[in-house]
């Protein structure tokens, strides 16, 4: 359960909900009903209904869902009705392709600053950015007001970034290291660790 009493799971599910409208959207579909939205994602239409009920009323019954307003509320829930700043920390492959990734700007998130602990990368272009000294990360966060961060750094520098990130100021860190964060309870921490998936999956191959 997060802050607000509403179950992580439901939220989790929202950015789900969010995509498939604006691909709705971009197939020129304006009105929706929850089973239509349902059998799109695989999920009961029950469900939907259910999930989107903590948050308000949205839809009518007989009618459905407009899907330029309910677009509209998902971003507002989620707060990505508005563009946040980041930091990426770690410059290494990962690093490199995220930094150079476009797809987080038409969501609403926009990397803003890169840092290393390489000598030899600090100092160094990546993308459009100048590598920066992971000394000077507090410093650069606070300066920027910067909330959230990406982590992109072996398992065993992942914490020791997260306690930096977190004395600047970061309440939302996304890491890609396959590694546990100890973290406040105020800082979310959404893990990405692909060898998690690839095993998820490999337990359905004969």
């Amino acid at each position: 359960m997060n802050q607000t009493g509403i179950p992580d799971i439901i939220v989790g599910r929202l950015p789900k909900y969010l995509r498939a409208l604006q691909n709705m959207t971009s197939g020129g579909i304006v009105k929706t009903s929850s089973q239509e939205l349902g059998n799109y994602l695989g999920i009961s239409a029950a469900q939907i209904r259910k999930d989107l009920s903590q948050f308000g009323e949205f839809g009518k019954q007989g009618t459905g869902y407009s899907v330029p307003v309910l677009i509209q509320e998902l971003q507002r829930i989620l707060k990505v009705d508005r563009v946040w700043d980041m930091a990426l920390v770690g410059a290494g492959d990962l690093g490199h392709a995220i930094a150079r990734y476009q797809g987080f700007i038409d969501c609403g998130f926009v990397i803003k600053l890169v840092f290393d602990a390489d000598p030899q990368k600090i100092g160094q272009p990546l993308g459009t950015f100048v590598i920066q000294d992971i000394a000077d990360l507090v410093t650069a966060v606070q300066a920027s007001n910067i909330e959230v961060a990406m982590i992109t750094v072996p398992p065993q520098a992942a914490q020791s970034v997260a306690d930096l990130l977190v004395k600047a100021g970061i309440k939302a860190i996304l890491n890609y290291a396959p590694v546990t964060l100890n973290v406040p309870g105020d800082v979310h921490v959404q893990h990405i660790d692909p060898v998690i998936h690839l095993q998820h999956m490999t337990y359905y191959l004969e």
